[in-house]
């Protein structure tokens, strides 16, 4: 995921036109972003479910979300989320800049906790406690051979669990850490020790941390599936229990980091691989990202769904003089990507599966219509690759929630 995705370039009206006419799904009538997506409710335990909720659509998978902010309050990202149409979402529970955070605000997080719990969103899924993300500080390096850093680390990891525990946040993704000036294998060991003085500092917490792949750039961590591997291991030999310590894959990471995911045979490949020296089953949470670098490039650099070297683009680089976003994408190619073998293993479990692609920023995203949002349309692709599908593709996933759903520890 991109540091800043607030400091993504803002689409011009051009580009949001290509964006939204790549979009095959019928579209509802226009009507501007409800305002209970920017402003929450004066009693938040009143807030009605979701709209597809309240109709009695079934709450299972999939569990489509996206990183939204919680500038003003943090129940506006859950708000915000409901008017895109999502079934989950992922957050920073604070200014993700800060070493030392302002305390959470009691009354905020009795709102955050009665809006969950009155759509249901805070039970159910492998570990029992829903399906909301937070993502951790960019700040920690729990694989800094810096003594200081690293307690730095520690200390900050600990209040970013310690709010997920108050806010009933099931998963706390963060970035493994790189090591710097040390080693591989020192980094990992003091990934694993920092894991192990977490769970003895907090006792009975059941926030479940999930290891993100990463684009394996430089010493950072992550990359290869053996770091992931070692890791967990590591961390379960030092008492941690298994149900607490899972994974987070990127799509754009597992490409940038050298796991080609440009095909359904290809992505298929590629999570082969990552079952067996990992375990598909120790997946908690996915973030579903387009990647602008190649196969192996160790680029960090998210794009819309369809417009990068995952969703089938990779090969057709857009026309001289033409923005990027405007080469929208075919159902055919969206279909053969390694988003459809994703999505095909995935999308009948109760995993989230996050988008953390472009974003407009908060003032021209409270000007336009839902529609024409670039997560609705991301969104919008992703469903349509289900629907692409079709029959077969129903069975499969079916098949696959029920051969391997996640297990508890």
């Amino acid at each position: 995921m991109p540091k800043r995705i607030a400091k993504k370039a803002r689409p011009s009206a051009a580009k949001q036109a290509g964006l939204q006419a790549a979009t095959k799904a019928p579209k509802p009538p226009r009507a501007r972003v409800p305002r209970s997506a920017h402003a929450a409710p004066a009693h938040a335990a009143a807030t009605p479910p979701p709209p597809a909720l309240a109709a009695g659509a079934p709450a299972g998978p999939p569990w489509f979300g996206s990183h939204l902010s919680i500038a003003g309050s943090m129940v506006h990202a859950l708000h915000e989320a409901q008017s895109l149409g999502l079934s989950t979402v992922q957050v920073f529970t604070k200014n993700q800049q800060q070493w030392k955070p302002t305390p959470l605000d009691e009354g905020v997080a009795r709102e955050w906790c009665d809006t969950l719990r009155a759509w249901g969103w805070d039970a159910g899924g492998p570990t029992g406690r829903g399906r909301v993300v937070s993502h951790a500080s960019y700040l920690i390096n729990l694989a800094s051979p810096n003594d200081e850093l690293w307690e730095k680390s520690i200390a900050l990891m600990r209040v970013e669990i310690e709010r997920c525990e108050k806010l009933n946040i099931a998963f706390l993704v963060h970035h493994p850490g790189a090591f710097t000036t040390s080693t591989r294998e020192e980094g990992l060991g003091r990934i694993a020790r920092a894991y192990a003085r977490l769970h003895k500092d907090l006792p009975g917490f059941r926030t479940c941390m999930c290891l993100e792949g990463t684009a394996g750039s430089g010493s950072n961590l992550g990359g290869p599936f053996e770091d992931l591997r070692e890791l967990r291991s590591q961390i379960l030999a030092l008492g941690v229990p298994g149900h607490l310590v899972g994974f987070c894959l990127d799509t754009c990471h597992l490409h940038a980091a050298g796991h080609d995911m440009s095909s359904v045979q290809a992505a298929r490949a590629s999570l082969a691989r990552f079952d067996e020296l990992c375990g598909l089953q120790h997946v908690r949470v996915w973030h579903l990202n387009d990647s602008k670098g190649g196969l192996g490039s160790h680029l960090d650099r998210h794009d819309h769904i369809g417009m990068g070297c995952v969703g089938g683009r990779g090969a057709m680089p857009p026309a001289k003089g033409s923005p990027a976003i405007v080469q929208t994408p075919t159902a055919q190619a969206l279909a053969t990507s390694g988003f459809a073998a994703v999505l095909a293993r995935f999308a009948s479990l109760p995993v989230p599966m996050i988008l953390e692609t472009p974003k407009e920023d908060a003032k021209e995203a409270r000007g336009m219509a839902t529609t024409d949002r670039a997560d609705w349309t991301n969104l919008q692709r992703l469903r349509g690759i289900l629907d692409a599908s079709g029959p077969a593709g129903a069975a499969e996933r079916g098949a696959d929630a029920n051969n391997r759903r996640p297990p508890k520890d």
